[in-house]
């Protein structure tokens, strides 16, 4: 068994992150710094501007004792755990050291916008190596919309991850079926039996898989038993309808899969089947109604005997309690400014009386102005 530790990078280009500002990209479009493949450098590619960099690079300073800065909205909102800034290739012109900052707003504001919003340190001013993925723990637990990093006084990064826990909007989800296992929703694998040449997360991403690494894939087994994956949905629900995709899986595919469900993961006798042994086609969507009208917080997908699995979806609507649980974890996590807005904007509430509301947090029941929008 292998255990799925690993967050979702919170601002990826396959979640709908963007990098929407930044003060300077003489050398290298700020763009880069979420794709989502690993940074390459090929020598002697020169442009008009000089060696191309795989990563966002800025011009010397010279007398201005400023900084450089690049904005992200991230494209998963949610819980920062760890951001690494990544300087693979740059030795002698990465940044000297770097900060890095969130923030979290209403809707989709213009970058211009942002600046009078608060932010948020969540790497004090730190040090970097050139050539490293350069990692730091965050320990503030909000809610995020936004991150700011500022490399000091000026370089390149090729690369920024922001690691984290997603946390959705309820007001999004409303009374409609949901992707129970979406990453952008909070689903998420937390154990696999094998992910030799791609994770299941991947599987959980949003959009068509665009190759086959973009799904999971298990190495040939060779001996007795079958791969599976656990997913942890993002609230207890009834799952009714689970759909399978093998596009680019065209002679890798598995030759069938089976789902069970459960309330208690760690109980082996809790599980039951939510889907029999089915067998799927290469390169194909599938489709399947479930069985079984109990909730479940987990699900295991079992591919048989091994194979590739572009993407997973699992649609149903979260239980009431599960409704209502996801919507105090949000409400109780968003940082004051941004909980304020809420209330002000969406429930109608006075500035005053919503500062009041906020201020009382945690709270173990959503206010009733708001209660009545996200559920």
């Amino acid at each position: 068994m292998t255990d799925q530790p690993d967050l979702p990078d919170l601002a990826a280009r396959s979640l709908g992150g963007s990098v929407i500002a930044a003060n300077d990209e003489f050398f290298a479009e700020k763009e880069n710094l979420i794709k989502a493949e690993a940074p390459t450098f090929r020598p002697h590619t020169f442009t008009p501007k000089g060696q191309e960099y795989d990563g966002w690079e800025t011009r010397r300073r010279r007398g201005d004792p400023g900084s450089d800065w690049v904005v992200v909205r991230l494209g998963a909102p949610g819980l920062v755990r760890s951001v690494v800034v990544d300087t693979a290739y740059f030795v002698g012109n990465y940044p000297e050291s770097c900060t890095v900052e969130a923030t979290a707003v209403e809707g989709y504001p213009a970058p211009s916008e942002l600046d009078d919003h608060k932010w948020v340190e969540l790497v004090p001013r730190s040090p970097l190596q050139g050539n490293t993925a350069n990692t730091f723990q965050v320990s503030n637990s909000q809610r995020f919309t936004h991150v700011r990093l500022t490399i000091h006084p000026d370089g390149g990064v090729a690369r920024l991850r922001v690691l984290g826990e997603p946390l959705p909007d309820p007001r999004e989800l409303a009374d409609i079926p949901m992707d129970l296992v979406a990453l952008l929703n909070g689903g998420r694998t937390t154990a696999c039996s094998d992910s030799f040449f791609s994770p299941p997360n991947n599987m959980l991403q949003p959009g068509e898989s665009k190759f086959m690494s973009d799904g999971w894939e298990t190495a040939r087994r060779r001996g007795e038993g079958n791969d599976w994956a656990v997913l942890r949905l993002a609230g207890a629900a009834v799952p009714k309808v689970a759909e399978l995709s093998t596009l680019h899986y065209k002679g890798n595919p598995p030759h069938a899969i089976s789902l069970l469900g459960s309330e208690n993961p760690d109980d082996p006798d809790s599980w039951f089947p939510l889907l029999e042994h089915t067998e799927v086609l290469p390169d194909t969507r599938h489709r399947f109604r479930l069985s079984g009208n109990a909730p479940v917080t987990h699900v295991r997908l079992d591919i048989h005997p091994d194979g590739g699995v572009a993407r997973f979806r699992l649609w149903g609507k979260l239980t009431e309690d599960a409704a209502t649980s996801q919507a105090l974890s949000w409400f109780n996590l968003l940082p004051a400014e941004h909980a304020v807005a809420v209330l002000t904007g969406d429930c109608g509430l006075t500035e005053a009386a919503a500062t009041e509301v906020v201020a009382a947090r945690p709270v173990t029941e959503l206010p009733e102005e708001l209660a009545l929008i996200v559920r």
